[in-house]
């Protein structure tokens, strides 16, 4: 059965993994709370949404030094929702990183998200008072974006609408490695408040087709073969389908 988000009524604490998917490319997953993806590149760190206060992020932090001690440069918004964006603040970042439909987003209903979701979700805010505002990215972008961390080539790329109209896939090209997002869930229940879904279902064609071989999805356990990513997007599409 696909685990629901968290709620008013989900108060257990959930057991963290931190999987090594490939040389210096690792999953922060938490039995169906929010993921968080971190690359180490050459010359520094780059996180994958950041779980959704400062204080949260102390434990990703946490484990990140004790595989580097190198800084941390980049955060990348996959989308936005707050239970995603909300610990930007605690890496020090160099840059903030999302789609420029994402920035607009936040401009949008910034605010009104954090304080729903705050709402909804209590313990997936665990010090909320350490949130010292929203979180504005400092680069965005219209449909792609390479970065290279030092040797390491890093792939930032909008393959359409789905969860919400500004997700972003971080794809690493040359491992085959994806970090979707929400766009792909994995034995957990897709939210839709804020999806397009006529336009889902095309955007994991498109992410399908990258030919990733291990996949971090928005929520559930780090996927570490070409069969079980497969599966996840295949799943998140056949939901799509019966609710559409």
């Amino acid at each position: 059965m696909s685990k629901k988000f968290a709620s008013h009524a989900d108060v257990d604490e959930k057991t963290v993994s931190f999987d090594k998917l490939a040389e210096g490319v690792y999953a922060y997953t938490a039995e169906g709370d929010p993921n968080t993806g971190i690359i180490i590149g050459d010359d520094g760190v780059m996180v994958i949404d950041t779980q959704a206060t400062p204080d949260m992020a102390q434990d990703v932090i946490r484990r990140i030094r004790e595989v580097t001690d190198k800084p941390i440069k980049y955060v990348v918004l996959s989308h936005y929702h707050a239970v995603r964006v909300m610990g930007a603040s605690a890496y020090n970042a160099d840059h903030i990183i999302a789609s420029q439909a994402t920035y607009d987003l936040i401009v949008e209903r910034g605010q009104f998200d954090f304080d729903s979701e705050v709402g909804r979700f209590p313990r997936l805010f665990q010090g909320v008072e350490s949130v010292p505002g929203l979180t504005w990215p400092s680069i965005a972008f219209e449909s792609s974006m390479t970065l290279w961390m030092g040797k390491r080539r890093v792939e930032l790329m909008h393959v359409g609408r789905g969860h919400t109209k500004g997700d972003i896939v971080v794809w690493l090209p040359e491992e085959k490695v994806l970090f979707s997002g929400d766009l792909v869930e994995f034995g957990a229940t897709p939210y839709t408040g804020d999806a397009y879904l006529s336009d889902w279902p095309q955007t994991l064609a498109n992410v399908r087709a990258l030919g990733a071989e291990k996949l971090v999805p928005g929520r559930g356990d780090a996927l570490t073969t070409p069969e079980t990513v497969e599966a996840a997007i295949s799943g998140t599409q056949d939901f799509l389908t019966q609710m559409f």
